[in-house]
């Protein structure tokens, strides 16, 4: 009872021990002690402070790396990003825990996966290791693996920050005084080859072959600066094809104007940021395309998708290359064409012929009409 007295007469409050009292201060055991006398105020709840610190660092730090994905980074750090940037972290953990054993008892999420990876035989998993175990050696250990079973550059990449980001969560929000493993993992560089864009000669020469949604997609695409889950997630009442404004849920749409105001990304629709929230005039050719979808006999309400597959959904832009775009690329001499060759070669003829760009496209498209 005398030292409990001490103790509250110092300002700190300890927690009583189940079945037997202290003896002491907690902040004179051998793991923080001071090496003088120490006045009855600030300087003693410093030291205890200090020691409360250096008890969380060694409980993270003994940690192991799935215990700490698991119980710490993934609910308090990934989980409460956007649904591409769970997805992102999902994925590239894949390659630095054992899925069965770390994430096993972390909950699903509504976004979809594109890559389901079993464990690997002889995979550098680190997910055993202590965080403080990890050094800059385990990390380009497994970033070589992947490069050697034939992951490309930008997925090692992914490894390591993802590691990275890892440690510096640990560093930042959990009091961890180790240092980062990964932030002096250097990575071999890449030569950058010219990227493709397309000339109006090949435009012309694929235009034919293409149909309902491919046609209206690369269409968009080259007419616009929207991106694919933009276009994605385009509803036909922000599209205003008439001389007057229409309004919508409060707000006015001008004429001849599209609004983009949503996406769809992985089975997700939500709003666009902020800096993407923006209106397109439509031209008379862009008017022609999105004219011509309107005539279709059903999935035209305010609240469908201009490109909609067959229940009614936003059409799958990765689903449509892998069946249809690649195999006209195969066809027209281009095995490279993808949906990102489109939105270069926009940018591309918008800077080569201005605002009469779309003036070029509709010479193309009125003689294949």
């Amino acid at each position: 009872m005398e030292n409990s007295t001490k103790i509250a007469d110092r300002g700190i409050v300890q927690q009583p021990r189940p079945f037997k009292l202290p003896t002491k201060p907690f902040w004179t055991t051998s793991t923080c002690t001071t090496t003088s006398a120490q006045p009855d105020n600030a300087p003693i709840i410093h030291e205890a402070a200090k020691c409360s610190d250096q008890k969380e660092d060694n409980d993270v730090s003994a940690m192991s790396l799935a215990e700490f994905v698991r119980h710490r980074f993934m609910p308090e750090f990934v989980e409460k990003k956007r649904s591409s940037g769970r997805a992102h972290f999902r994925e590239i953990l894949k390659f630095i825990l054992r899925s069965d054993r770390a994430l096993c008892d972390i909950p699903a999420t509504l976004e979809r996966t594109d890559v389901r990876r079993k464990a690997v035989y002889n995979w550098p998993y680190l997910d055993s290791l202590r965080l403080r175990d990890i050094d800059e050696d385990s990390v380009h250990q497994v970033t070589l693996i992947a490069l050697k079973a034939g992951y490309s550059l930008q997925t090692a990449t992914h490894i390591r920050n993802v590691v990275r980001a890892i440690y510096s969560y640990a560093i930042t929000a959990c009091s961890y005084k180790g240092a980062n493993p990964a932030a002096l993992v250097t990575l071999p560089t890449v030569a950058h080859t010219n990227e493709r864009t397309l000339t109006l000669a090949e435009i012309e020469m694929m235009v034919p072959m293409m149909r309902y949604p491919e046609r209206a997609m690369a269409l968009l695409t080259l007419l616009t600066d929207m991106n694919l889950v933009e276009i994605c997630g385009l509803q036909w009442k922000y599209v205003n094809l008439s001389s007057n404004r229409s309004p919508v849920e409060g707000d006015w749409i001008a004429a001849k104007t599209i609004a983009i105001r949503n996406q769809w990304y992985r089975g997700e629709f939500r709003p666009v940021t902020v800096s993407r929230s923006r209106s397109i005039p439509v031209t008379e050719l862009l008017s022609s395309v999105l004219g011509d979808l309107k005539l279709r006999r059903r999935l035209t309400r305010p609240q469908d998708f201009v490109l909609a597959s067959q229940s009614g959904n936003p059409v799958d832009p990765g689903n449509i290359a892998k069946r249809r775009l690649k195999s006209i690329g195969q066809s027209c001499g281009m095995p490279w064409l993808s949906w990102q060759v489109f939105s270069r070669t926009h940018v591309r003829l918008r800077s080569e012929f201005g605002r009469h760009f779309h003036r070029e496209c509709a010479s193309i498209l009125r003689r294949h009409s």
